[in-house]
């Protein structure tokens, strides 16, 4: 039997259209053997390893992010309870939110503690900031895991984890799917880093540059990681136009990048199907399309 990976890439809010691939494989009834990714990936990767079906991860983000007020009141609930936690926190640092407490916030209650208890085997890539180099956790504790994988420098605080201290691990390793190579038969790898977007006229704002650079960076990576180790299918959903934190558009980005399941599903069939010149042809379309 043909062993399957999955290596979701990060990309923030972008990372909604990852649905669009977990719903394809759950309707032709294709389980992935191991799933592996990096910040808004890795998230949505422990869903489905949870046992969590697309659309179940449809349903909840669509509720998680329906209005600024329960966004809000979700971000106001990860506030230290008391002057002791607001020291541990590393005190008064603007512009750095707790990931471990919004991760919390903004993930199912019922989500298991440990990664042992996942029904597909999760592997969530970190960055170790001082170590200077990608690190793949995939056992323990769950939570820190998603937090370290998701703490963007400026927004998010690092966490610190078996001594260690981890951020976003995008930084190293923005679509891991060389992860998976060698240890399954085929590897599907989804992007959805996208880009900046605008022309000479349009001035970025700091914020914005700050994110595009980051992109530009981590595009830079995966461009090479494909030239030289393709995965067997690459997945590329049009996102390119939404904003890293566009979450309350989650309505709007899943619906317009809805015709990424049908190219989806026809790319897996001719690639489980063992018709190769089929999946290398829908890999580029489905490139193509971002």
């Amino acid at each position: 039997m043909t062993t399957l990976g999955l290596a979701l890439g990060g990309g923030g809010a972008r990372g909604l259209a990852h649905i669009h691939v977990l719903e394809a494989l759950d309707e032709l009834g294709v389980v992935p053997d191991r799933i592996v990714g990096s910040s808004i990936g890795a998230i949505m990767g422990a869903g489905r390893a949870a046992g969590m079906g697309g659309s179940d991860i449809r349903d909840f983000v669509l509720d998680c992010f329906a209005g600024k007020s329960l966004v809000f009141g979700r971000l106001w609930r990860t506030r230290p309870g008391s002057f002791q936690e607001f020291l541990a926190d590393g005190g008064l640092r603007f512009g750095q939110l707790n990931a471990e407490r919004v991760v919390r916030a903004f993930l199912p209650l019922d989500l298991p503690l440990q990664f042992e208890d996942l029904h597909i085997p999760l592997g969530v890539m970190t960055t170790d900031f001082y170590g200077k180099l990608e690190c793949e956790i995939d056992s323990g504790d769950l939570f820190s895991a998603l937090a370290a994988t998701a703490a963007l420098p400026a927004v998010f605080r690092p966490v610190r984890r078996s001594g260690r201290v981890l951020i976003d691990g995008g930084i190293f390793n923005p679509l891991p799917f060389d992860r998976l190579q060698g240890k399954v038969d085929k590897v599907i790898a989804v992007d959805v880093n996208g880009g900046p977007r605008g022309g000479p006229d349009t001035m970025p704002t700091p914020l914005e540059a700050l994110f595009g650079a980051s992109q530009l960076m981590m595009q830079s990576i995966i461009d090479s990681k494909v030239h030289t180790h393709p995965p067997d299918l690459l997945i590329c959903p049009p996102v390119s136009h939404y904003g890293v934190l566009d979450f309350l558009r989650t309505k709007q980005i899943l619906e317009e990048t809805s015709p990424v399941k049908e190219e989806t599903k026809r790319a897996l069939d001719g690639l489980l199907s063992g018709r190769k010149a089929h999946a290398r042809k829908n890999r580029v379309a489905a490139a193509e399309a971002g």
